[in-house]
């Protein structure tokens, strides 16, 4: 009796008393099977209003999940009692260590939950010997409460990116609050009325409150934004548009000077070789690099035009007075349109429209870096999951990599 008492007390199920342990094999593996019992008690606690309640209305026997014992999985056999609640009626017992409806108890959910914020869910469940579904499940639960809802009260200025979730060009849409760094919401889709569901949860108070919202050159988000925030200033990211004008404006003039060169083959295997030559920063380039994107240039007039143009166009966003950016913004744009090369000038006429974000960018200097690096760790979240079919989950585990900064 004194063993009983011991383990009982070790085990920590409250309200039961231990009667009995039995080894059991299955499946080549050996089992501990604990029998418990109720303890005799004048009252009990109804689970859904927690009042006391003496009335029982059934009893009837259960198999939980409990954590394994010197590497042997522990299952107990537990009478669940039923208690007659007058106000709830016929509800299961109240009882610390073990939810209403739950098959495992607290303490293995709680170990199942830490285990997977560092592992997939499917190592998890091969470790503890459970169903993969039921890890899930109590994985979710556990973001949920630890999470709660999401607190918008003090948000001002969101960051705005989508990623690839699925082959096949399907994307989500992550918004971030880029004071705190934390991910606000995760929806699937890219376009307008797929992140309308966060302005109707932002509210009208919350939308009136935001002031500059970053993001790349997504013709959704900023109409989104213009529609729901008028007030807020959207700022362009410095990345987008130099890799918009690195494909549109120098790889096809690059083409275009290559393919002009099509008689003499040594010159047009120097052009057409060049584009990582001319598509990276020359401060990063070795000397012998340098030496020769500076023959380059010298000998091609319209390379070194779209070339000297994009390090204009970068300058922009290292101004903080909007007055002189705005200034050297039309100056680039006369010369982009006057320079007579066809991509150059269609690009700046496609680029006239985005000014104003661009030009944001000296009262908020702001950019995409923190959202990129965001998702690149989704990637990294969905790899080590294998892949995630439900959405909600994936978006929690999202959410819970990235709770923010206080």
């Amino acid at each position: 009796m004194a063993l009983c008492e011991s383990m009982s007390r070790l085990g920590g199920w409250e309200g039961y008393r231990l009667e009995s342990i039995e080894q059991e094999s299955r499946g080549g593996q050996p089992w501990c099977v604990v029998r418990l019992q109720p303890k005799r008690r004048k009252r009990r606690c109804c689970s859904g209003c927690g009042r006391s309640v003496r009335p029982i209305h059934d009893v009837c026997d259960r198999r939980i999940r409990d954590l394994p014992i010197f590497g042997a999985p522990v299952e107990l056999i537990v009478p669940r009692v039923r208690v007659l609640c007058p106000t709830c009626g016929p509800r299961v017992e109240q009882l610390c260590w073990l939810p209403a409806f739950a098959r495992v108890t607290a303490r293995l959910a709680s170990s199942v939950a830490r285990l997977c914020k560092a592992t997939s869910i499917r190592h998890v469940a091969r470790f503890f010997g459970l169903h993969w579904e039921t890890v899930k499940n109590i994985d979710c639960q556990a973001l949920e409460q630890s999470l709660g809802p999401i607190d918008l009260s003090s948000v001002e200025v969101l960051g705005m990116d989508e990623f690839a979730i699925q082959k096949g060009h399907r994307y989500a849409t992550v918004i971030v609050d880029m004071a705190c760094k934390r991910v606000l919401w995760v929806g699937r889709g890219r376009g307008r009325e797929d992140v309308r569901p966060f302005f109707d949860l932002l509210g009208k108070d919350g939308c009136a409150r935001i002031k500059a919202a970053v993001m790349d050159m997504n013709a959704g988000f900023a109409e989104e934004v213009r529609a729901q925030c008028p007030q807020a200033k959207i700022v362009y990211d410095l990345f987008h548009v130099v890799a918009k004008y690195g494909r549109e404006v120098i790889d096809r003039v690059r083409v275009d000077q290559a393919n002009a060169l099509r008689h003499d083959k040594g010159q047009r295997h120097i052009v057409k070789s060049a584009r990582w030559l001319l598509l990276r920063n020359r401060q990063t380039l070795q000397p012998q690099g340098r030496i020769a994107l500076r023959e380059l240039l010298q000998a091609n007039r319209p390379l070194s035009v779209v070339y000297l143009l994009r390090d204009e166009l970068k300058a922009l966003w290292a101004y903080r007075y909007t007055a002189y950016a705005e200034r050297l913004w039309k100056q680039w744009y006369h010369r982009a349109i006057r320079s007579r090369i066809e991509p150059l000038m269609r690009f700046a006429r496609r680029l006239k429209p985005y000014a104003p974000g661009i030009l944001a960018h000296c009262r908020y200097p702001l950019g995409t870096n923190l959202i990129e690096g965001i998702n690149n760790k989704i990637k990294v979240i969905k790899r080590i999951a294998y892949g995630f079919r439900d959405d909600r989950y994936f978006f929690l585990k999202i959410r819970a990599a990235f709770p923010g900064n206080p």
